[in-house]
């Protein structure tokens, strides 16, 4: 039996609207189209995880705490709607400091690979920013730039080349039903030929 697949989500500007260092729980607010994706990524039985560079917390703008609860708020919000991420990785250095886990370098998403089983290039990778897509290249998976946040800006600029740009989540979801559907059927062929 094939491993659970698992969609890699960005945080700010992708699942949660874009501000710029984000300090404060009650800013925390749902983008249009996050929720009813993510239902839709779960519908379709694949995980679904965050990944984060969070240099707030490096260059002393807040402490790993108020990131907890800035991630507990966005929990809360998404319970609400019925959706759930199976996890959330962050990297609180800043540039700077050279680590392994600042995106668009792999090192969060080997972490989630090994706690969770699965194979980063049969995952899905989503966000705003070129590191999101660079990170989904890096690691083998099918990337989505989404236009929320910074993606419409990014998109224009064409500084990166993503499997697919959509409108948000939701459009993303749609496109991986189809793309899984599509393997399946494939599968089903090529079993069918044997």
């Amino acid at each position: 039996m094939r491993p659970k697949r698992f969609v890699l989500l960005d945080r700010d500007g992708t699942i949660i609207k874009e501000c710029h260092y984000l300090s404060d729980p009650q800013q925390v607010e749902l983008l249009a189209g996050a929720a009813e994706g993510l239902r839709q990524i779960q519908e379709m039985g694949l995980g679904a995880i965050a990944v984060t560079n969070q240099s707030g917390i490096g260059r002393g703008f807040f402490d790993e705490k108020r990131l907890l609860e800035i991630h507990q708020r966005m929990l809360e919000l998404l319970t609400a709607e019925s959706v759930y991420l199976e996890d959330i990785y962050f990297c609180p250095h800043t540039p700077a400091d050279n680590c392994s886990c600042r995106k668009p370098l792999a090192g969060l998403v080997e972490q989630a690979a090994e706690k969770y089983g699965f194979n980063p290039q049969d995952s899905f990778v989503l966000g705003d920013k070129p590191c999101d897509i660079e990170l989904g290249q890096r690691v083998g998976a099918i990337t989505f730039l989404v236009r929320t946040g910074y993606g419409a800006e990014v998109a224009t600029s064409q500084t990166v080349a993503p499997d697919y740009v959509v409108d948000d989540v939701l459009e993303a979801a749609r496109i991986i039903e189809r793309l899984i559907a599509l393997e399946t059927r494939e599968i089903v062929n090529n079993a069918a030929r044997l």
